[in-house]
């Protein structure tokens, strides 16, 4: 047992310490989850039921889709709701102005007191526009650009070449394409979904700007829907989605050359998608000076939970977020990348990663998080990304006109607005 693993939970262990074994009762803590944010919580049983053995933790997981359609479905209802809830970033905003979560800015919880400890990007996140937080952030995704350093020796290409700008990405694609037959990505979708992420400002919106002034139609976003015509137009992108059959098989049979994602693809890719590849890939930082997160996994507390389990289900999540070496346990455990900053100067974030080659990538990884511009959440994010996809998939397989997808995509996102 590591005391230091126990440290913000001490007074507690004590106090259990003093009372002795009075009572053999035990309470049961329901946590929901989802792969593989559930071995955070797999990892962290043991070490609470140290400081709290009269609780037993009790985790409900399914698969990613299907949880955060569950925990909808609960917060409507106030029925088979848990104690603590799993949230992956993309359901956050929906959630945050569900109004079924407790407000953890508020007293008892008082959660602003923290929100320095974490990276800067994480807590607006979580934040409703009138200013109340929805969830404390565990893991993120800082954005990386993942490469076969094999194929880009057999091509010729440096990384150099391939992160100088986005048009030499996109050359760099041509060469890799024609040299060794692979593909340079899976999907020219993900050049729009980076570059709509640049250069933005602290306080900025996605999709929206002030009063849900839609921002699609704008330079931003004809330069990305540009980027990925011409990646198609090259013939460097696959046509294959990410999280599909054909997109882990591309990582198996190197028919794929790079991927844009956050640092966890290198657990994802190390353990199930292409294990068998192993020293043959490396991380590097995205094209053109970009920096963006990928994912990040949040806690919440659902409100219509009684007080006392409440009271339990923080104490578990100040545990899972605001404790330094559990957020390394579940980096050790999971390939998450810890939300906490004082997490970050671990020197396991030093190690070298055997499955990239030796690199020492999350340091690469904690510098680009530190890079990640606070943004900020609407609620309509999801109807917005997904207007603005459906229209680029009319550019890259109709040859639409850019301007004119653009224009409709807004079209569609005010409608749903009004």
């Amino acid at each position: 047992m590591r005391p230091s693993l126990l440290s913000p939970l001490l007074p507690t262990a004590l106090a259990l310490a003093c009372a002795g074994a009075a009572s053999a009762q035990t309470t049961t803590l329901t946590v929901a989850s989802f792969p593989n944010f559930d071995e955070h919580v797999k990892a962290a049983i043991p070490l609470f039921k140290k400081v709290r053995p009269d609780v037993e933790i009790k985790l409900v997981s399914l698969q990613i889709a299907d949880h955060h359609n569950a925990m909808t479905t609960a917060l409507a209802t106030g029925s088979n709701l848990p104690d603590v809830m799993g949230i992956e970033i993309g359901y956050l905003g929906k959630f945050a102005e569900s109004g079924g979560l407790e407000d953890l800015a508020k007293p008892p919880y008082n959660a602003l007191q923290y929100r320095d400890q974490f990276y800067k990007f994480t807590y607006p996140q979580a934040m409703s526009k009138g200013g109340s937080l929805s969830a404390m952030p565990a893991d993120v995704g800082p954005g990386a650009l993942f490469y076969r350093k094999d194929l880009m020796d057999k091509a010729g290409v440096t990384e150099a070449q391939m992160t100088q700008s986005w048009e030499s990405f996109i050359d760099a694609g041509k060469t890799v394409k024609a040299k060794t037959g692979a593909y340079m990505l899976p999907h020219a979708n993900a050049l729009m979904g980076i570059y709509i992420r640049s250069n933005l400002k602290d306080g900025e919106g996605l999709f929206f700007g002030k009063n849900n002034q839609v921002l699609v139609n704008t330079p931003r976003f004809q330069k990305a829907f540009e980027l990925a015509k011409a990646a198609r137009t090259a013939g460097i992108d696959g046509k294959v989605n990410a999280w599909t059959n054909e997109w882990a098989e591309g990582f198996k049979r190197g028919a794929v050359a790079t991927e844009m994602m956050g640092g966890w693809l290198a657990g994802h890719l190390a353990s199930w998608l292409a294990p068998d590849t192993k020293g043959q890939w490396r991380s590097a930082s995205l094209p053109n000076g970009a920096f963006a997160a990928w994912g990040g996994s949040y806690y919440g507390i659902p409100k219509k939970n009684s007080e006392a389990q409440k009271k339990l289900a923080w104490e578990f999540v100040r545990f899972m977020t605001l404790n330094k070496e559990m957020q390394i346990e579940s980096l050790r455990k999971a390939d998450s990348f810890p939300a906490l900053i004082a997490a970050t100067s671990d020197p396991f974030i030093d190690q070298p990663i055997e499955f990239l080659g030796g690199q020492k990538a999350r340091q690469q990884w904690r510098a680009a998080a530190a890079r990640i511009p606070a943004l900020e959440v609407n609620k309509l994010d999801p109807i917005a990304q997904a207007a603005v996809t459906a229209e680029l998939d009319k550019v890259l397989d109709q040859n639409k006109d850019i301007k004119k997808a653009l224009a409709d995509a807004k079209l569609a996102i005010e409608r749903r607005i009004r």
